[in-house]
């Protein structure tokens, strides 16, 4: 590991389902404090690209590197010990459980010889985090079910946070929000760039990348057609990469 070693670096990924193709040498580098946008069409590769850096899908070929160490990343369990979070468009809480339950899912405090449940201390560091994050809810031991689209959003976010020390793995986060709740998940997004953070936002809307985003990587049809500084280029030029009018990243 470097100071200047990439927190995600994915070198020449191929990924093959049988005699498809799903991913054919793809690159990427993405640097702590940094929110790289990964966009494409249906079927362009992104969740599968997801799926290989969370440890559900492993490469056909190619190197994934975490803090300039390459890694295996045979299943989901070793990525979140090596610090990457997903927070995925369906969210992945349960939601009959309080949210401090839901921080700590699979990950329970515990006390005493008996190892009882710590439900205090539990609720005591998600307080403090969603405050931090400044998530509104009415408290740590609210029902998950009780709370709203985009609170839920934000405990997902939070519990990225908590136990991200590398890389978190945004997959849709805003697709079933409406206007004020976007709004405010967006806003968690950045925070977790200034908590310096890499960020991998897998997104359709188009919008929301120029606004959040570094930089943008285009898949299509499981090419990858170029990486753009988003300061230095514009949406019709992304949408020129998606659609094909563009093929190369001159």
């Amino acid at each position: 590991m470097t100071d200047t070693a990439p927190a995600l670096a994915l070198t020449r990924i191929r990924k093959e389902f049988g005699g498809v193709v799903a991913i054919d040498e793809f690159s990427l580098n993405v640097q702590r404090g940094e929110v790289v946008a990964l966009v494409g069409d249906n079927g362009a590769g992104k969740s599968t690209l997801i799926k290989i850096v969370s440890g559900i899908y492993q490469p056909t070929s190619g190197e994934v590197a975490l803090d300039g160490e390459p890694v295996k990343l045979t299943d989901p369990s070793v990525a979140r010990q090596l610090g990457v979070e997903v927070v995925h468009q369906d969210l992945a809480i349960a939601d009959h459980q309080p949210v401090f339950m839901n921080m700590f899912l699979g990950r329970e405090l515990v006390t005493g010889p008996f190892r009882r449940l710590d439900k205090k201390r539990m609720a005591r560091e998600t307080q403090t985090l969603v405050d931090e994050l400044d998530v509104r809810i009415p408290s740590a031991r609210s029902t998950i079910r009780d709370l709203s689209g985009g609170q839920r959003q934000g405990v997902a976010i939070s519990r990225a946070t908590h136990w991200a020390k590398n890389l978190v793995l945004m997959d849709e986060p805003t697709a079933a929000l409406g206007v004020a709740e976007t709004a405010k998940v967006e806003e968690l997004i950045l925070r977790l760039r200034d908590r310096n953070l890499a960020v991998l936002l897998v997104s359709h809307n188009l919008d929301q990348v120029m606004r959040l985003s570094d930089r943008v990587t285009v898949l299509r049809r499981g090419v990858q057609i170029g990486t753009r500084v988003t300061a230095s280029t514009d949406k019709n030029v992304i949408i020129s990469m998606i659609t094909g009018l563009q093929t190369t990243d001159a």
